[in-house]
């Protein structure tokens, strides 16, 4: 791309030195860089609306002043070592460099840890990391061709911030099949953090209380502080969260909304019985309290049918359903859903009309289309099956580890992506050992919200995004800090 943007100076005579000084006001700028390509002098003679020899003079005096040169069949082109001006140059570059503007960042933004990525490791333990190898985009792309041959065009412009008819109508015909949630309505969203952030904006108001898993999701967490909520954490026990402690909470605290993933708990993996359920639903009704339900990895679920969602039985419609295509296809397809009562949609739409007009639809169409040829079931079955062998094959490993005096427990989790690991007190240990040798896993202190709570003894294993050779290698490597 050559186009260069030019700002001419008319008090400056001749044209063509006009020309030559906003092009080396534009190198000086950081415009073009060393070595980048500049217009020809026909395309800048064009945009410059001038004759194309005043635009070569241009060109010659940058050449004789050593800012361009000429290579043959290539064209002109910024030098690799600028010319020094003055002694006085870098001098003033260096104090507007200093003296650089300084932001006033919100305190409730939360900076990332500046680390590499889970998926640039070698070994990647992520819990939430799926086999992104595995996704047949082969299949997706007929269904991707076929929604830009033949588009719904009426939404591709604004409005219909819901998202795509069809992918709506297929998301919503899944849920009442698959997870018997029906009477709900369902908007698209970027990512399930996007509905939590969406949530948080039309439910919360500064100082409102939220009950969250003691262990739990931090994204999640921060979602809620950006609107100024103040989190309250619920206890849990090994079978689940504690539902006498909720029912302190409800009653002693003046909460707005109950925050929970009750299928596969993040991050310890333990499925919340239906009796618990059934309390936690009461209790919500009882107290006019919301329940926002992240089901984040429902259709992972091996041992048995997988139990059905909250928001399958809500007869006051008090539940927010959240679930995303991530752990499904690839994290970067960007496609979750709400399925929310239908007095509370028109807010959620109206207010993801100021940060956003409308999400990406054409990828909705395709998944569409995709869901409704069947494909989208069949890939699920295949995935299923190999999430669950890489499971067995994790839970047979650290076994084989325990027999040979490896002191370490676990339990082998009925579903989900991840094993939830006691290695006693060595977890961020562990963790770090890993980070060192090239193994991404997360240890227990990065899910408490009360970090006086960590105990140091579990590690968050994921199975689904690595192949068993590729997995036991990682775990050999990992262990090894237990026989150093």
């Amino acid at each position: 791309m050559r186009t260069l943007s030019l700002t001419l100076d008319p008090f400056a005579k001749p044209k063509f030195l006009q020309i030559a000084r906003a092009i080396s006001s534009a190198i000086k700028q950081g415009q073009v860089e060393a070595k980048e390509a500049l217009p020809s002098a026909r395309q800048l003679a064009e945009q410059l609306q001038t004759n194309r020899h005043t635009v070569m003079a241009a060109y010659q005096e940058l050449i004789a002043q050593g800012w361009v040169e000429s290579v043959e069949r290539q064209g002109y082109r910024v030098v690799q070592s600028f010319p020094l001006e003055s002694s006085l140059y870098p001098k003033t570059k260096q104090n507007i460099t200093q003296s650089k503007f300084k932001w006033r960042i919100n305190p409730l933004i939360f900076e990332e840890k500046n680390a590499k990525p889970a998926h640039e490791y070698r070994y990647n333990f992520a819990g939430g990391n799926p086999d992104i190898s595995a996704f047949p985009f082969h299949e997706l792309k007929p269904f991707m061709s076929d929604s830009l041959t033949r588009p719904e065009l009426s939404g591709l412009s604004y409005g219909n911030n819901r998202g795509n008819s069809q992918f709506i109508s297929q998301v919503a015909t899944y849920l009442r099949r698959a997870r018997s949630i029906t009477d709900k309505e369902i908007i698209t969203v970027n990512g399930s953090q996007e509905a939590l952030y969406l949530i948080s904006r039309v439910l919360l108001k500064p100082g409102a209380k939220v009950a969250v898993e003691s262990l739990g999701y931090r994204p999640a967490w921060n979602a809620f502080k950006t609107a100024g909520a103040e989190l309250v954490a619920i206890k849990q026990h090994p079978k689940g969260i504690d539902i006498e402690h909720l029912t302190q909470l409800v009653k002693n605290q003046d909460i707005s909304l109950i925050y929970l993933t009750p299928l596969h708990q993040y991050p310890t993996t333990v499925t919340l019985p239906i009796h618990e359920r059934i309390k936690i639903y009461q209790l919500a009704a009882t107290y006019n309290l919301a329940i926002i339900e992240d089901d984040y990895d429902h259709e992972f679920h091996y041992s048995s049918q997988p139990l059905a969602p909250l928001a399958a039985d809500d007869p006051k419609g008090l539940v927010i359903y959240v679930s995303t295509f991530s752990k499904i296809m690839f994290p970067g397809c960007r496609i979750g859903y709400m399925a929310v009562d239908k007095s509370l949609a028109p807010a959620i739409i109206n207010y993801r009309s100021i940060m956003n007009h409308k999400p990406n639809v054409l990828m909705q169409d395709a998944i569409g289309r995709w869901m409704k040829d069947g494909a989208f079931e069949r890939h699920l079955r295949r995935t299923t099956k190999i999430y669950q062998q890489r499971r067995d094959n994790l839970v047979s490993e650290l076994k084989k580890y325990q027999t040979q005096g490896l002191d370490i427990s676990f339990t082998t989790p009925a579903g989900g992506m991840a094993i939830w690991l006691d290695v006693e007190n060595n977890a961020k240990e562990l963790e770090e050992f890993g980070l060192a040798h090239d193994i991404y896993l997360v240890s227990e202190s990065s899910f408490h919200l009360d970090k006086g709570q960590n105990q140091n003894r579990f590690v968050r294993l994921g199975f689904a995004g690595m192949k068993p050779e590729k997995m036991n290698q990682g775990l050999a490597i990992l262990f090894s800090y237990f026989i150093r």
